[in-house]
Parts: C-alpha cells; structure tokens; sequence
C-alpha cells in the first residue's frame, strides 16, 4: 500500500474516534521546546545555508527562546539528499533544502523549487502566495506527513559550467552534467549523463573530472564554490531554474503538536527568509559577475536552437507525469498563474526595463 492510499484508509477509519472527540479541545505541547532542522547544505555554502540559518535565527528570536531551532548541516546528522526521508520518519523535525530532490518521493515537489521554462522568483511568489500554491505544498505534503512552506530563493540560476562550449544540442550527447530535477531529466533526453550531486560535492567532481560540467547557482555562489578556477566556460542564462524556491518542511505532528503561535512563527520566519534570500543572491551576483569576467571567464549564451532542444526535451518530460492526478493539478495551477503574472510583468517591468537599459547603457 502506498502512502497516499494508506492516508485515505487511515481518514475512514479514524471518522468514528474523531466523532468521538467532537469538541475537544486541541493538545499542545507546552514549556521550551527544541527542534533539530537537518540541511541539504554544507555548513557555511553560501547563500543556501544562509537562508537555513536565518529562518532558524528568527524562529529562535521571534519565539523568546521558548522554541529553537538547532541546524544540523550536510553530513553531521544525516547526508544531504536523507534530509527528506529523516523528517517524515522522525529522526529529525525539519529540514531546509530544495524540494526538487524529492521528485523522487513524488514529481510534483519540482514545481516547489523550479521547473524548466518555469516561473520565475516574482511569479513564483505570486503563485504561491496569493494563487494556491501554499495550499498545494500542503496537499503534496499531507502525504508524506509534512508541513512545508517557501524559505528562499536564489532568483534566476546560471546555465552552468562546461569543459567546452555548447554550439548544438548534440554536444550534450555523453556529456556528464549535474543538474538534478526535472532539469536534468530533460537534459538526459538530450544525451546528457546526468549526476544528481549534493552542493558541497560538486567541485571535487568537476575538479577530477567525474563530471564534465555543472549548474550550480549563479555568480556569487558559483564564485564561492570556486568552479572559475577549474573551466572559464560560463553560461549565463539557464533553462532549468529561473527562480528556484527554497522549502522548509517540519514533521507534521510535531508542527501540529506547536502551539498557533509557535506554527505562526515557523510560517512567518520561512517567509521572510524567502525575500531575505532571494534580496542576498540579486545584491552579490551582479559584482561577482564583473569579477568572474575579470578573472578571464567566458560568458556565453546558448544558441536559439539549443534553447528550441531544450524546450522540446522539456515538454516530453513534464508530460510523463500526467497521469498523476496531483502532479497534473499542481501544473495546471502554475502554468495558469504564470500566464496570469507574466502578462503584466512584461507590459510593465520588462518594458521599463528594455527602456532603461537602453537610455542607461
């Protein structure tokens, strides 16, 4: 029985003791209380640990001390790509990571980070804030006894880091790329031998050759993480993550055992870090960028028909999963929303900004 199904009976069967407890008050937990948060991050990976810790620090603060938030980074507690799975069994209370590593678990925790040709940060905010998305995450997490919400974002991410330039699409063919999500599994359609590597790992793969490439974040994380001393090949623009959402997600009896005010808090704290985060990675990558260049980095655009490769291989992907009832409603509901945001986006913003850089320079 699969844990969706296993839900549903448990509901049924749980109808006549709920009947039973019709109007009792609800229990929780009381005196300090503390909950250890395990990351997909290494302590310290810039930008992404930093949204871990500063959901944490203003749980901590907001709370007065009567909740806190102990971080465990990658590897101290359990590895980064466990997080997921140590939450809903209990060894941990939350966790802080991305959600599309789980896409595996189930597809549709893709769209809680990004999907490709996606949504970006701002869309993805207006989605999920005001169009149902916080209301999906919550579904999706229901399965799996989770509590979740957005806490960060890194804006839009860079196409990544090659030991060669990418003319066609057929130079992915055998070309071994970390690139996790749907992404990579569109890349996979292009030839792509895809490697689905926790962060802190990366540049050692690229360092020895294990991979031939890689996604990572953008300028100022990539720069962090030191790949510009391993290839100069830098494509700006990447297809995968146009504003990748950062999640916390707490083990939903332990969130239910939370007083409101306690669950308010973890619910305030994330949103915050979420614009926290998202304001960091726009304020540093601009800067890094002039530095990467500086330093002899090429950057590069793909070529239009790449793009076209990359859209179709797209398509083919998400539409593998359409016949999951959940996946294909939480679609529906983020290609409605973007087509909503995007319209004014680009008749206001986007305007103003192609006027501004061409009167600015």
């Amino acid at each position: 029985m699969d844990r969706r199904s296993f839900l549903r009976t448990s509901a049924l069967g749980g109808t006549a003791a709920a009947a039973a407890s019709t109007l009792a008050a609800p229990a929780y937990a009381t005196g300090n209380r503390t909950l250890t948060m395990v990351t997909a991050w290494g302590r310290g990976l810039a930008g992404v640990f930093d949204a871990a810790e500063r959901a944490a620090n203003s749980i901590n603060a907001m709370s007065d001390g009567s909740l806190t938030v102990e971080i465990k980074a990658a590897g101290e507690l359990v590895g980064a790509l466990e997080v997921f799975d140590a939450v809903t069994s209990g060894q941990a209370d939350m966790y802080h990571a991305a959600d599309y590593y789980f896409v595996g678990q189930h597809p549709a925790y893709a769209y809680f980070t990004a999907v490709p040709f996606g949504m970006t940060a701002q869309e993805l905010s207006n989605w999920y804030y005001h169009a149902g998305g916080m209301e999906l995450h919550d579904e999706l997490g229901e399965i799996f006894g989770l509590k979740s919400f957005l806490a960060g974002n890194t804006g839009a991410q860079a196409g990544g880091w090659f030991n060669k330039e990418i003319q066609t699409a057929e130079d992915f063919q055998g070309l071994k790329f970390r690139m996790p999500g749907l992404g990579g599994q569109a890349l996979s359609k292009l030839g792509a031998s895809v490697q689905n590597l926790p962060g802190s790992e990366v540049y050692q793969a690229l360092a020895s050759g294990a991979i031939d490439g890689t996604e990572w974040i953008g300028p100022w994380a990539d720069e962090k993480a030191g790949f510009q001393e391993i290839t100069k090949t830098y494509y700006t623009a990447g297809f995968h993550e146009p504003g990748a959402g950062l999640s916390l997600a707490t083990n939903r009896d332990v969130f239910d055992e939370l007083s409101p005010a306690h669950q308010k808090i973890i619910e305030i704290a994330s949103a915050e870090a979420n614009q926290w985060n998202l304001a960091q990675f726009l304020a540093n990558n601009g800067e890094a960028l002039v530095r990467l260049q500086a330093g002899g980095v090429k950057t590069l655009e793909f070529p239009d028909a790449v793009w076209d490769s990359m859209a179709t291989a797209t398509g083919e992907v998400l539409d593998q999963y359409m016949d999951d009832e959940l996946f294909a409603k939480v679609r529906a509901s983020v290609e409605s929303s973007m087509s909503a945001s995007s319209g004014w986006l680009t008749k206001s913003e986007g305007a103003y900004r192609a006027q501004r850089d061409r009167i600015m320079g």
